[in-house]
């Protein structure tokens, strides 16, 4: 599915992706209300789908994953508070420090492999106030990212999620996943996403990514905790009006766009192999498990994005010796040829 205005390839992020012109007319379609009032109907069907869809009570449709993120950690946290993650969850290293700003609150950074956490490891993180002579600020939240944008699209198995679940709530941690690309995890691991969510409180659910919606996310979790996030998003300036036209583009990627991330996994695996050929470049094959794939370059990683780019090639130089590739619907087999030639023509 190519459907993009531009000649170039561009593998920067599947946050590129454009409205399909199926997508584009039934978002012009769509019937709208004024969701500050509550009565957007497209807003309320998106809502009640992802919710049900992920076992959940209800679900707040919000602009963003950043913006989803930030409402389920304020409510879920007070100021003073700790949250548990990965050293390279999101919502540490790319959220501008919204858990500090928004939530006043700390962060417990747990050392996982390839952006995974171990339940060991979440224990021995959460800190409680309680019997620390008022040392230690209270662990009150653990947070898993699934799957791991820095680890490569690396998936949770359900055991290890289900035990960190448990391991939280014997803490009295409340738990959340930012499940940016959690459609890609559930395709990847053959695990229904609600299943994948069953014991934890919220889940945040990216549609702007490889479902191909030009904006939006959907928090989810019980009608209670929906109902006060619904107050955060309206102190973070977040109440929209008529956002059924985008709610419309959301329920459409719904329809359309889900199983087809497959197709990204395959050509992401194609791309891991054809680099990992080559003496210049390394992956880790393991760990390209859906839409990303991340090499370590002999090279200066500056040097090769741009001789990509010098052929009509975008993608990311993470490291002076790390560059990105994300594979997205507007990522083609043909698009994949013209970037073999291009490695066959400089590093083979």
């Amino acid at each position: 599915m190519r459907e993009h205005p531009s000649s170039r390839i561009d593998f920067r992020s599947d946050t590129v992706t454009q409205p399909t012109k199926a997508m584009r007319e039934a978002m012009l379609s769509a019937s709208v209300g004024d969701d500050v009032l509550g009565d957007d109907p497209t807003v309320i069907e998106l809502q009640n789908r992802v919710a049900k869809m992920f076992g959940k009570e209800a679900g707040l449709f919000v602009a963003s994953g950043t913006m989803s993120n930030a409402i389920a950690l304020r409510t879920h946290t007070v100021p003073g508070d700790e949250i548990v993650c990965d050293k390279t969850a999101h919502i540490y290293r790319y959220e501008g420090g919204g858990y500090a700003a928004l939530c006043g609150a700390s962060i417990a950074l747990v050392d996982g492999v390839g952006g995974l956490m171990s339940p060991e490891q979440v224990r021995r993180a959460v800190r409680k106030a309680e019997g620390s002579g008022s040392h230690y600020p209270n662990g009150s939240l653990v947070c898993v990212e699934n799957t791991s944008n820095l680890g490569g699209g690396a998936c949770y198995d359900q055991a290890t999620l289900d035990e960190i679940a448990k391991v939280a709530k014997a803490l009295d941690c409340k738990t959340h996943i930012d499940g940016a690309r959690i459609f890609n995890a559930s395709l990847a691991t053959g695990v229904d996403v609600a299943r994948m969510c069953e014991h934890y409180d919220s889940v945040s659910i990216c549609f702007s990514k490889g479902l191909g919606a030009p904006v939006g996310s959907v928090l989810v979790g019980s009608a209670e905790f929906i109902a006060r996030a619904h107050r955060w998003r309206k102190m973070f300036g977040g109440g929209w009006r008529q956002a059924g036209l985008l709610a419309a583009g959301c329920l459409h990627a719904l329809d359309h766009h889900v199983n087809r991330l497959d197709e990204d996994h395959s050509r992401a695996l194609v791309v891991a192999n054809m680099l990992n050929a080559l003496p210049m470049f390394s992956v880790d094959l393991a760990s390209v498990q859906t839409n990303m794939v991340y090499a370590e370059t002999t090279e200066s990683a500056a040097d090769v994005v741009a001789k990509f780019a010098e052929h009509g090639i975008d993608m990311f130089d993470l490291a002076d010796n790390r560059i990105r590739v994300v594979i997205h619907l507007h990522i083609t087999d043909e698009d994949i040829e013209q970037f073999r030639a291009v490695l066959d023509r400089y590093w083979a």
